[in-house]
């Protein structure tokens, strides 16, 4: 099945950008949770960002 891209190559490269900042707030967060000594389920907070991160950057490569 043939999508139809609906953002133009500005909408991808602020789609792409917001999954790098989103990946590194993932990155950051998790330093910071493994280095507090806080209990593992706290690293699920994690979770959030790193989802954010992979919608931008799918969204730019599908052009969506």
């Amino acid at each position: 099945m043939d999508r139809i891209p609906n953002i133009g190559s500005r909408g991808q490269e602020q789609r792409r950008r917001l999954g790098y900042i989103a990946l590194a707030i993932s990155a950051v967060l998790a330093v910071i949770l493994v280095a507090s000594g806080l209990p593992a389920v706290w690293r699920l907070v994690v979770f959030l960002p790193l989802w954010i991160s992979a919608l931008g950057f799918f969204q730019a490569k599908d052009k969506t």
